[in-house]
């Protein structure tokens, strides 16, 4: 999963433009660790979303058996991290920085779903993940899971930024 979600998008976010507002900042106590309360908060905050979501899908896979259940769990974690990878691009919404303004973030989600949809997909790669074949309802209740960590979060950044 970390090769999947991390990597990529990690390498993406490296290419992020130059942010001149953080210039206006004021210098970071350097005293104060970089594991700030706020910071620990927000990182809570943000794996609760992921959790729920990934625990919802894994709940909704069990109606099926347990290898649906586990399998959804795994495909909803890797897209809502792959999703999630949008969000940390910056303390700004996706709508003040504009989501093609960075294409390499787009291009590591892209490449990052292609290799999610080769483990769900080929067979090879299905045995080696151990994970089931999904049904089209299942396949979308994996990306409305995943996507809603993200959309509460840029909602509650859009909120933030009116409110400035």
């Amino acid at each position: 999963i970390n090769l999947l979600t991390d990597s990529l998008p990690a390498l993406a976010i490296g290419m992020e433009p130059v942010d001149e507002s953080l210039l206006k900042e004021p210098p970071r106590d350097p005293n104060e660790g970089i594991l700030t309360k706020d910071f620990l908060l927000k990182l809570g905050y943000y794996g609760l979303l992921i959790g729920i979501a990934t625990m919802s899908a894994f709940y909704f896979g069990l109606s099926t058996s347990t290898q649906t259940a586990v399998t959804m769990a795994f495909a909803t974690l890797t897209l809502a991290r792959l999703f999630h990878g949008f969000n940390c691009r910056s303390k700004h919404s996706i709508i003040r920085l504009g989501l093609r303004s960075n294409p390499w973030s787009i291009m590591a989600f892209e490449a990052g779903v292609v290799l999610l949809a080769a483990v769900l997909f080929v067979p090879g790669l299905q045995g080696l993940f151990s994970v089931s074949d999904l049904s089209i309802r299942q396949l979308l209740t994996i990306v409305i899971f995943a996507i809603v960590p993200t959309l509460i979060i840029q909602a509650v950044k859009t909120i933030r930024e009116s409110m400035k």
